[in-house]
């Protein structure tokens, strides 16, 4: 199949009606066509087209624990303590672990309307801490994963050093992740080699201002510079209001300020989470260029606090959104807690329409694939021609959204759903993943994923 039929379909410049898209065998768009008459024997959508979601922050192995934290361990529980349990699952996982892991994350991922993932992938070495006889193992589990679902992705491989800032001894829960610039910019290379056109893209990514040392970051920037000057880089940055106090300890700044006064930053950056930002910060990073890769699922369940994602708009700034550690594996949620937060923080409603849309629902869901897209450095920026084909097809016929227009289909699934049971298809490059919300290969990959999990419980 090369080409849907759809009544409504919501495109980079809003809703449009009777919409044919076309695309080639390398599941790049060809043609979008409004206002056209449904071919003879094209299919026919089951309900409004929507642009496939990136999700711009994924730790997959993390998926095998959602759930698993939600008790209380001491008097003041916090994202330091649920970072301890996250170590102890990190030190047991094996690379056929972390493929069966991953493949079923991202099966989860398109039945719940992402059609991307930009992986912020840590996990290197083996169990000891020492390097693979090949350095690759682990990143290869990842993208063997992607494959299998059908999922386009960006894989970030992440410079991880020091347990602290000022260079801080690493802990032994650290052991896996820890690596040289010189050898992180070598298994970037190597990982182009291997990646394929189109579904694929390598970045890179440093873990946190706290994990990697000034001169290690000026180093691996610019050994990532040399060999592709349009990398999408990644950061964790100001996600907890302890990581900002030690940071000013540290070099009298707060760590937005400087990363803007230490590195080149602009479009090619994803600030991630970036919650703990002053005004001028803000303003500062939103002039920029950078997308300020948002996890509001994640943020709310590790307690980090609310991003002003009102502030940084009116400054001008761009942002997406990632599911990190799976607490919740739907874009349509995220899309909700986002708002949500906003009105809860502000008290008043509505908060992230815009000017081009008052429906709030087609404001976020446009603002996400446009900055998801950037973040990702992939094709992936909605239904147009020379993106990709990556696009979810709403369940017309389900019980939250029959009867309604397209634009408050789109309104209802996101504010009155479940969020992921009115999600009838998923596509990506031109290939049908999900069909009738179900993926074709995930019973198969639950089963793996239960026992693996079960085994991990048991250990």
């Amino acid at each position: 199949m090369t080409a849907l039929f759809t009544c409504d379909a919501l495109l980079p410049t809003g809703w449009a009606r009777d919409v044919l898209v076309e695309w080639d065998a390398a599941g790049n768009l060809t043609q979008v066509t409004p206002g056209a008459a449904c071919p003879t024997g094209t299919q026919v959508a089951a309900g409004p087209l929507l642009p496939g979601m990136p999700n711009v922050h994924s730790h997959a192995f993390q998926h095998v624990m959602a759930g698993m934290a939600e008790f209380r361990s001491q008097s003041d529980d916090s994202f330091w303590s649920w970072r301890t349990l996250m170590y102890q699952t990190a030190s047991r996982i094996t690379p056929a672990d972390l493929e069966t892991i991953a493949t079923h994350l991202y099966m989860r991922m398109l039945r719940g309307g992402y059609t991307s993932v930009c992986e912020f992938h840590y996990l290197h070495n083996n169990l000891d801490g020492r390097a693979y006889a090949d350095d690759a193992t682990m990143s290869e589990a990842l993208l063997r994963a992607a494959r299998t679902a059908g999922i386009g992705i960006t894989l970030l491989p992440v410079l991880y050093q020091s347990g602290g800032f000022g260079g801080a001894a690493p802990s032994p829960g650290q052991r896996r992740f820890l690596r040289a610039p010189q050898s992180i910019v070598a298994l970037i290379a190597h990982l182009r080699t291997l990646a394929m056109p189109g579904s694929e893209r390598i970045g890179f990514a440093a873990h946190s201002l706290r994990a990697v040392a000034p001169a290690s970051l000026a180093a691996a920037l610019a050994g990532v510079a040399s060999i592709d000057a349009t990398m999408p880089i990644h950061i964790h940055i100001a996600e907890q209001a302890r990581e900002v106090a030690e940071c000013v300890a540290w070099s009298g700044q707060r760590p937005v300020a400087w990363l803007l006064a230490n590195a080149d930053i602009d479009a090619r950056w994803c600030l991630v989470h970036a919650t703990h930002m002053s005004a001028e910060e803000t303003q500062a990073a939103a002039r920029s260029g950078a997308v300020a890769g948002l996890c509001p699922t994640t943020e709310a369940n590790l307690g980090d606090g609310i991003f002003d994602a009102a502030l940084w708009e009116a400054a001008g700034g761009r942002w997406a959104l990632g599911s990190d550690s799976h607490a919740c594996v739907a874009a349509a949620e995220e899309l909700l807690m986002l708002e949500y937060s906003q009105r809860l923080a502000l008290q008043r409603r509505n908060v992230l329409a815009d000017a081009r849309h008052a429906a709030v629902a087609t404001a976020l869901t446009q603002t996400m694939v446009d900055g998801g897209a950037q973040a990702s450095g992939r094709a992936v920026a909605g239904l147009s021609v020379g993106q990709r084909a990556d696009f979810v097809v709403l369940d017309a016929n389900h019980t939250s959204l029959a009867g309604l227009s397209a634009e408050q289909m789109l309104s209802a699934h996101v504010f009155a759903s479940d969020r992921t049971s009115a999600i009838h298809d998923v596509y990506t490059a031109g290939v049908q993943r999900v069909r009738d919300g179900r993926h074709a290969a995930e019973a198969d990959a639950a089963a793996r994923f239960i026992a693996l999990r079960r085994a991990l419980l048991a250990a």
